[in-house]
Formats: structure tokens, sequence, C-alpha cells
């Protein structure tokens, strides 16, 4: 979908030499994409898969959140002992 838009916006830029008003609607959709349409979240009053975020959703969040952190904690261990694995010359001397 962002794709679409950055093509859209290019298309309203090359049409803009003969007409500046399409370079101000290349401005809007720019403006628009970047405040509403890169994360999804453009209302605060969205709610969770789980319902509203005063019934639970916001624990749902919490525990999605900590989730991911676990997992990309645990995959930069296993790189870090792959690394050390693999180069045991590039170890640190300790005296």
């Amino acid at each position: 979908m962002g794709t679409l838009i950055i093509l859209a916006i290019l298309a309203l830029v090359v049409l803009g030499f003969n007409n500046p008003l399409w370079w101000l609607a290349g401005a809007v959709l720019l403006y628009l994409h970047f405040r509403y349409g890169r994360t999804g979240q453009g209302s605060a009053g969205s709610s969770s898969p789980r319902g509203p975020s005063g019934a639970g959703g916001s624990s749902a969040r919490g525990d999605n959140d900590y989730r991911a952190y676990r997992q990309r904690r645990d995959q930069q261990a296993r790189w870090e002992r792959r690394y050390r694995r693999e180069r045991p010359w590039m170890r640190q001397k300790r005296n």
C-alpha cells in the first residue's frame, strides 16, 4: 500500500510541471501518508483484537511486547554465541 502512495505522489510531482496544483495535491497526499498511513495508528481510540483497551487489551499488548522483547534478546544471544564459537581468534585476552 505504501508503494502505491509513493508512486501516486511521484506521478503528481511529474504532472505538477504543467500545473502547480498537482504539486499541492502531492504534498497533501504525502502529509496524509506520513500522518495516518505509516503506522496504521492514526486514531487514538483504536481497539485491540481482544476488544476495547479497557477490557484487557492493554495487558495483551504488554504480553506481546514482552514476548517480542524476549525473542529479540534470545536471538541476539544466539548470534553472539555463534560469533564467539566461529571466531575464537577474535576473543579478547583477559589477564
